[in-house]
This record gives structure tokens, sequence and C-alpha cells, in this order.
């Protein structure tokens, strides 16, 4: 709201005329208060005034509002009014399939001591200095092919094992190279532009995968944004495989009866983590923006990854693999024209880069 006033300030301006009939009394400049109302405190206790108000800074003006004429000033001198406020606000609705992500600083990485963590996980420090908007799903079949034209999803008809299922297009999209993701992204913007839908200079692309971590985590420390263990039922991977490691194994806590879907869900199907993000673990991989690289010593803002590289970053785990796949650090990567049914991406909006 303080921007908001700040800049309304230019078209809508108060000033207060003492009543009594003083010889070319100057007008007197007030300002908005934190509540909304015009404050004035450079009069004198008990002064009668007028408000006055002017849609330009020329004018004409006005006192022609309920409760702007014969204002007393209070003991203090001040005087305290709503004053009418003509504006319009030109934006742009934001898509309810995206949430919000606030910029901010995070430890990136897992801790050394983090069960099943890989060497490229260095822990260092990370600061978004920008806000953005995250897709809440993974992009779903039907998003694919409204914008694409197409549907390459394997699990359309059947099962990783050839199981009949029923067609859902809300499930992920999967089979999808990075190329695929990214010419998404670049239609999507096409589109959602000539449609008059996006701020100027936005744009929809993949998540660099400093966001997508910082995204993941939503201000948690632990392997999971559920917390240190992820077990059968708690998203789509192979429920047999649980984290926290256990039985002396290095990668997974081996659950006979844990749930094995050979397949992906419908988006949202388990809980999401506290910004709003379903299926941040498991169901389908989610390709990044960033090429794979080690990651740079130190505090780092904004990172977007090596400036070139032949391999691209996916992150979040997937239906086939285990449960300490699926953890927050956990670094996947493969080559960007490469298409498994188990590798899907979701979107982030912001100002392009």
């Amino acid at each position: 709201m303080k921007d908001i006033k700040s800049k309304l300030m230019v078209l809508v301006v108060a000033l207060v005329l003492a009543a009594a009939p003083a010889l070319g009394q100057a007008p007197v400049v007030a300002s908005f208060g934190s509540n909304g109302e015009l404050v004035c405190t450079n009069l004198l206790p008990g002064t009668v005034a007028s408000v006055e108000w002017a849609s330009v800074v020329t004018g004409p003006w006005t006192n022609s509002w309920a409760g702007l004429d014969a204002v007393t000033a209070d003991s203090n001198g001040a005087i305290r009014v709503s004053v009418p406020m003509f504006y319009r606000v030109r934006g742009y609705a934001v898509p309810t399939n995206l949430a919000y992500i606030p910029a901010g600083t995070f430890s990136m990485g897992s801790p050394t001591n983090e069960p099943a963590r890989w060497d490229d996980e260095v822990p260092h420090p990370v600061t978004l200095s920008r806000s953005f908007w995250m897709g809440k799903y993974e992009v779903t079949q039907a998003e694919y092919l409204a914008v694409m034209g197409s549907n390459p999803s394997y699990f359309t008809t059947k099962d990783y094992n050839g199981n009949p299922i029923s067609p859902d297009l809300s499930r992920p999209v999967e089979t999808v190279s990075w190329y695929d993701a990214t010419n998404y992204c670049a239609q999507l913007t096409v589109r959602e532009r000539s449609a008059g839908r996006l701020p100027a200079g936005y744009v929809y692309r993949l998540p660099t995968e400093a966001e997508w971590e910082f995204a993941c985590r939503a201000r948690t420390t632990t392997a999971f944004h559920y917390g240190a263990a992820l077990r059968s039922g708690m998203a789509n991977f192979d429920g047999h495989y649980e984290y926290p490691p256990c039985g002396g194994a290095t990668w997974y806590c081996l659950n006979p009866s844990g749930t094995y879907l050979a397949r992906t869900t419908s988006v949202g199907s388990y809980a999401p983590n506290a910004w709003g993000l379903f299926d941040i673990h498991g169901n389908v991989l989610e390709w990044c923006q960033d090429w794979y690289g080690t990651y740079s010593g130190g505090s780092v803002s904004d990172p977007q990854g090596p400036p070139s590289g032949s391999l691209r970053v996916i992150r979040g785990g997937d239906w086939y693999g285990y449960a300490s796949f699926c953890r927050s650090a956990g670094r996947s990567l493969n080559y960007p024209a490469r298409r498994y049914n188990y590798y899907g991406f979701r979107v982030v909006l912001a100002p392009g880069q």
C-alpha cells in the first residue's frame, strides 16, 4: 500500500485552507498517513478548515465530498479525514495454478551428515533477490496438449507393466526433453502475451536449479519438505525403498509392503509444501534451466549455473525411483535431448533474464 499511496499523490492532492477570511492565506499541503487517511498536523488547535481535492495538481479544487467541509483541528492541531481517491489500477490476474515464491536466502545443498547425499551437494548460502511465480503442479498432459498440439506421454492407456489405466489428462506430461520443455515455455509466453495476460517483460520459463530447490524447501532444512523421512504413501515413488536408509543399506530402507504404482498420478494427489507446490517430491523428475556443474564456493546471488555444458539439471525424484532420489538437495542430470517416461517439468513466471 505504501507504494500505491506515494504514487497516488501525483493524482490526488489534498490542501487544507483556514476557514477564516485571511488575506491570500496559502494552502497547507498535507500527506497520507499509514492508515489511508489524509493527515495534516501543522494547524492551530481548533482551526476550522476545509479540505480540498483535485484530480490533477493544477485543479480545479473542490470540497464537494461528505466530511471535507468545516473540519476542526484537534488539540494537537491535526485533522484526519478520508479523502476521495479516484484512481485506476491496470493489473494482470495471476493464474490460479501458480504459487508465489518470495525472495530470500537459504542453504543450498545438503549437510554432510544427510544420508544418501552425493558429493556434488556441497552446502552454500544462496540469495534469490527477486520473487517469482511457480507452477503449483507439474505441467499436465492437458496443458501441454493445449499449447503444443500433441501429447507425447507414455502414461495414457497403460502403466509401466502394461496393465490398462484410464486416460487422465491431469497426469503430468512426460517423455519430454529439455528442448521440449523450453519450447513449451516459449510458446506459452507467446500465447499469453498475445492475449494480453502478461505484464511487459514477463516470460514463462523453467526454474533455475537454485529457484527449484528454494521453492521445494519452502524454508525447511530437512531432507524433504515433509521432514527428515519419506515413507510409502507420502509421494509417488517406489514405496518399497523408503528414507532414511536402515538395516545397513546405504540408499534405502526396504519396505516389502510399500506402494509401487508403476505410473504417474494426477497432479495434486499428495500433500503440498508450505508454499503450495504439489508433487515437488516424486511423480516425475523436473527439468531445470541450468547446465549441470559444480557449485560455486561461498555465498552467491541469483545463480544461473555454468555458462555452458553438455548435461542439464533435472530435479525432484519420480514414480520409478527410490525415496532418496526425491530429496530436496538431490541432483540428477542428463543430456537435454533425452526423453523418458519419468521426465517432466513445471514452469516459472518472472521477468525475462
